[in-house]
């Protein structure tokens, strides 16, 4: 069980003011926790070369040890500090999207402590672009290892008030720095093997790796989880973003009237037995479905709208206490693959497809 004794009184402050941002600092050099905003989720930081800080992020989240945190860093130099070596690849990697969503795996130095690595010898490190992050970390002196900022397992927090709901007397401060812009984690290229692997997708897509670096492959696990990997990067192996509530996806082969039918006739079965259900749907079909919850993800073939909303959708079913949720695929998008990934795990893989 989790002990709140040090933490009875989460400082909660706006992640414009310096002065919270030298007093975040403080904590942080401390050894003590810290949630801040980034531009995809906000995450739950400290000192990543203190191991014993590093534990305290584990047991703030109930997150699995074996689980590996991301080093956040604000200069490049950083990576040759951190890393063993320093492939090209990554050099080129790294000038066409950092500071941004991209996160890198390399073999780490000795520097990094296990404890912030799941016991692993690789480190994953990225450089946020969100004003906040960079000052904190820039401010602290330190390089700050982050998960988002959520109980584990829960739909990652968008807004300070996610965070709030899931760490308040658990952790030292929280920074509010608004809504984030993109909502989804960083995409994740793993770079110690030959061929570049993407271990978690992301708003920076396959198809914008390639363009700077040739073939990327995509690591099964992402396809197929594996209940007996090893993680090598976060979210490849545990449940994760999901509301209270039975998550079920339905999809079918570009009919959405196919997919509308499915939902309505699950929602009549439901409600008929006396249980409270949701539709996650997209903003062109919502106005089809026969359900007192209807939750708008976003557009349908613009993934942007739909990423910066599903984790606040999932959390808001847990508001008004759904107990079976339906989410159309939404997939149809840009961010599609990044987008099903986080509502696959949600579902726990639970899709029921139409013909």
């Amino acid at each position: 069980m989790f002990d709140n004794t040090n933490y009875i009184n989460t400082i909660i402050s706006s992640g414009n003011d310096d002065k919270a941002i030298e007093r975040a600092s403080e904590i942080l050099r401390q050894g003590g926790l810290v949630a801040f905003p980034t531009e995809t989720v906000y995450g739950l930081g400290a000192d990543a070369l203190n191991e014993d800080a590093s534990a305290k992020i584990y047991a703030a989240k109930g997150r699995p040890s074996d689980n590996p945190l991301i080093v956040h860093i604000a200069d490049t130099k950083a990576v040759y500090e951190l890393a063993e070596s320093v492939p090209e690849k990554a050099v080129m990697l790294m000038e066409a999207f950092w500071p941004g969503p991209l996160t890198i795996i390399l073999n780490k130095k000795k520097i990094v402590p296990d404890g912030t690595t799941g016991g692993l010898d690789t480190v994953a490190i990225r450089m946020p672009s969100h004003p906040v992050a960079m000052k904190l970390i820039k401010e602290s002196g330190v390089y700050i290892a982050a998960p988002s900022a959520n109980t584990s397992g829960r739909p990652s927090p968008t807004l300070a008030e996610h965070v709030i709901e899931d760490m308040n007397g658990r952790i030292d401060m929280i920074l509010d720095g608004g809504a984030v812009g993109i909502g989804i984690e960083s995409t994740i290229v793993d770079l110690t093997g030959e061929t570049p692997t993407i271990l978690r997708p992301g708003y920076i897509t396959k198809k914008m790796l390639e363009e700077i670096i040739g073939d990327v492959s995509i690591d099964r696990a992402i396809i197929e989880p594996d209940p007996n990997l090893r993680p090598k990067a976060p979210g490849m192996k545990y449940t994760h973003y999901a509301p209270k509530g039975e998550v079920t996806i339905v999809e079918s082969e570009q009919n959405d009237k196919k997919v509308i039918d499915k939902i309505n006739s699950l929602i009549a079965e439901k409600a008929a037995q006396g249980f409270k259900t949701a539709v996650i749907a997209t903003k062109d079909n919502a106005p089809y479905y026969n359900c007192d919850n209807v939750l708008i993800v976003g557009e349908a073939d613009k993934g942007v709208t739909i990423s910066a909303n599903l984790y606040a959708i999932l959390r808001k079913c847990d508001t008004i206490g759904a107990e079976y949720i339906y989410s159309e695929a939404l997939n149809q998008n840009e961010l599609g693959g990044a987008i099903m990934n986080r509502l696959l795990k949600a579902a726990g893989h639970r899709v029921i497809k139409v013909h």
